[in-house]
């Protein structure tokens, strides 16, 4: 039977503490880890299975790799409003805010909902979160229609005068990922950047001009133009 013991046994065994202190280099500053790789991590949440109780017992341990592991065994269908919030006011560093958004939070029924509402609140991480899940959703929600996105251009433009590095840059990425969804999306993500440029913010010019570099590249044009010829 697994528990959260034999869990944390083979966490244990895994750990690497060399790698903690290059972790360290990239912004990912968890109060506890034991350094495990996301693949390994994925080898083992895809051993133990889905497990919503074990996943709510695993995030109430404070270590970087429980909470991670937590994002990936969870249950979509499960997941309450209530637990999001919980979690994402948990959120201290880049890392956990973004694997738990990708693993799960983007899958769950309320993903559009909480885009909208965390993009609005004034932590820096439930901030991060709000943007990330505009990105994701932008990638993974295949059901969605371009005109589903449009309303995030505006929460885009009123956040982007927001200097913390961990929000512009993933309000930057909710940018960018929603301009190169398709071509109608990328010209209204272009007239987005263009607005955001026309702020008087210095982090509002970093968002656009990084943007625009990007959404007018040569190469992304070239793929949604094949995107565009293969579903006219």
């Amino acid at each position: 039977m697994t528990t959260t013991d034999t869990i944390l046994e083979k966490l244990y065994e895994n750990a690497n503490p060399t790698a903690v202190d290059g972790m360290k280099n990239y912004g990912i500053t968890p109060s506890e880890a034991l350094g495990i790789s996301i693949p390994i991590l994925r080898s083992i949440a895809k051993e133990i299975g889905t497990n919503h109780e074990l996943a709510l017992e695993l995030w109430n341990i404070d270590l970087r790799e429980t909470r991670i592991l937590a994002s990936m065994m969870d249950e979509p269908s499960k997941v309450t409003t209530e637990q999001m919030d919980r979690w994402a006011r948990d959120f201290d560093y880049w890392e956990i805010c973004d694997q738990c958004c990708m693993n799960l939070f983007e899958k769950t029924s309320l993903a559009w909902k909480k885009a909208f509402e965390w993009s609005g609140k004034h932590e820096e991480f439930v901030k991060r979160a709000g943007f990330v899940m505009m990105a994701r959703l932008a990638v993974s929600d295949k059901q969605a229609t371009d005109e589903n996105f449009l309303a995030f251009f505006p929460v885009i433009e009123r956040e982007a005068v927001d200097g913390r590095n961990m929000v512009k840059k993933a309000v930057n990425w909710a940018l960018r990922q929603i301009g190169k969804r398709s071509l109608y999306l990328n010209n209204r993500a272009i007239e987005c950047a263009e607005r955001v440029g026309d702020i008087d913010s210095k982090s509002a010019g970093w968002i656009a001009s990084d943007a625009l570099r990007q959404l007018r590249s040569e190469k992304v044009l070239e793929r949604l133009n094949r995107k565009a010829a293969k579903n006219p």
